[in-house]
C-alpha cells in the first residue's frame, strides 16, 4: 500500500495558475462572481486561487466564501463517528451572481449535490459552476461534471486520492493510495 505521487508542489502550483487563468477568461473582473470553497478541504484550493488571482493577476474585490455541507450530506447519519461541522464564512451576496464551487477532489458527486442544497439558504445564484483540483472521472454516483479541472485521475473504487497541503501536511502533493484486496 505504497502511495504513488501524482502531483508535486510545482505541478500543483502550475495547475492552480492554469485554473486561475481559466476563471479569468470566463469571469473577467469577477464583479458578478462569487468563489465558494467547500469545507473542509476545498477551502485550501479556494485560498490558493484567491491569493493567485489577487497577487499575480491583479484581480481586486474578489467575493469568496466558505460553505460547510456536513448537515446536507445524504450519509450524514450513516457514520459511526459523529461528523464535525466547520463554520460557514458566507459574508457574501450570491443572489443573481455566478457561483463557482471549489473542491479538492470530485469523486461520487455527493458532496456537490449537498453543496447545491446548502447554497439555497444564501439566495439564488444566476449560475453555478464547479472547479476541482482532481477529478476521479469514472467514480460518479450522480451526473455531476466539473467545469474546471486541474487533473483527471483514473482510480478504481477502493483506491484513495489524498491531496496534501503544506498547512496541514507540511507539503503540497497529491497521492494515489492503492488499497490491497
Amino acid at each position: 500500500m505504497t502511495p504513488k505521487q501524482l502531483l508535486s508542489a510545482p505541478q500543483i502550483e502550475l495547475l492552480l495558475h492554469r485554473l486561475a487563468c481559466q476563471l479569468i477568461e470566463n469571469h473577467r473582473d469577477f464583479s458578478a462572481t462569487v468563489l465558494i470553497g467547500l469545507q473542509p478541504r476545498g477551502v485550501y484550493v479556494l485560498d490558493r486561487l484567491v491569493e493567485l488571482l489577487q497577487s499575480h493577476y491583479g484581480i481586486e474585490n474578489l467575493n469568496s466564501g466558505k460553505l460547510d455541507i456536513t448537515f446536507f450530506r445524504d450519509d450524514f447519519r450513516r457514520s459511526e463517528k459523529p461528523r464535525v461541522a466547520q463554520p460557514n464564512q458566507m459574508e457574501v451576496v450570491i443572489e443573481n451572481k455566478a457561483v463557482v464551487f471549489i473542491d479538492d477532489v470530485l469523486y461520487t458527486g455527493r458532496s456537490i449535490r449537498a453543496a447545491l442544497t446548502a447554497i439555497d439558504a444564501y439566495g439564488r445564484p444566476s449560475s453555478i459552476e464547479l472547479l476541482t483540483l482532481i477529478d476521479r472521472r469514472f467514480s460518479r454516483d450522480l451526473p455531476i461534471q466539473p467545469d474546471y479541472v486541474g487533473r483527471q485521475v483514473d482510480a478504481i473504487q477502493n483506491d484513495k486520492v489524498s491531496v496534501q497541503w503544506r498547512e496541514t501536511h507540511s507539503e503540497d502533493a497529491v497521492y494515489l493510495i492503492k488499497e490491497s484486496l
